[in-house]
């Protein structure tokens, strides 16, 4: 099982990286996990939010490995509980998949180009969440939906 998570712009605080650290530790075990950070690029130096948006998104299918199955993180995608994140990436799993990619945007979104290249998206509820914070919760459901999956005690 291999992880990647691509993820717009630098964790600047000190206790966000503590945290992700923490998950990424945490995760080892169960999957091969590594998080590359794409530069989040100002709208204001090229031309425009659309623009930004563009490079931001070249720079991320870049990062994205030929083959993995990629789960944009998104609002408008589907909402599962924990459980049945954990049941849906088991069954990808036993469909063959074993590379998964996670991609978390910049502020002004994605590209049409990186929805294009994800297989699903997923959300974590209607609610806006900063982008240090999604990096952070999506480590951790990572972690749990490994424990969820392999009967491990830690998600209740």
């Amino acid at each position: 099982m291999k992880y990647t998570v691509v993820a717009v712009g630098k964790l600047k605080e000190r206790f966000w990286s503590d945290a992700c650290a923490e998950y990424l530790k945490r995760l080892q075990p169960y999957a091969k996990t590594q998080v590359i950070q794409v530069t989040d690029v100002n709208p204001n130096k090229v031309g425009g939010e659309s623009a930004a948006v563009e490079r931001e998104g070249e720079a991320i299918l870049r990062a994205i490995p030929e083959r993995s199955h990629v789960v944009l993180l998104a609002i408008d995608g589907v909402e599962r509980s924990s459980e049945k994140l954990s049941r849906h990436f088991d069954q990808l799993e036993l469909s063959g998949v074993s590379d998964f990619t996670f991609v978390l945007g910049g502020s002004c979104g994605v590209s049409g180009a990186v929805r294009n290249r994800a297989n699903e998206a997923v959300s974590f509820g209607p609610i806006t969440l900063p982008h240090n914070l999604a990096r952070v919760v999506l480590l951790e459901q990572l972690y749990r939906v490994q424990k969820i999956s392999h009967g491990e005690p830690y998600h209740k």
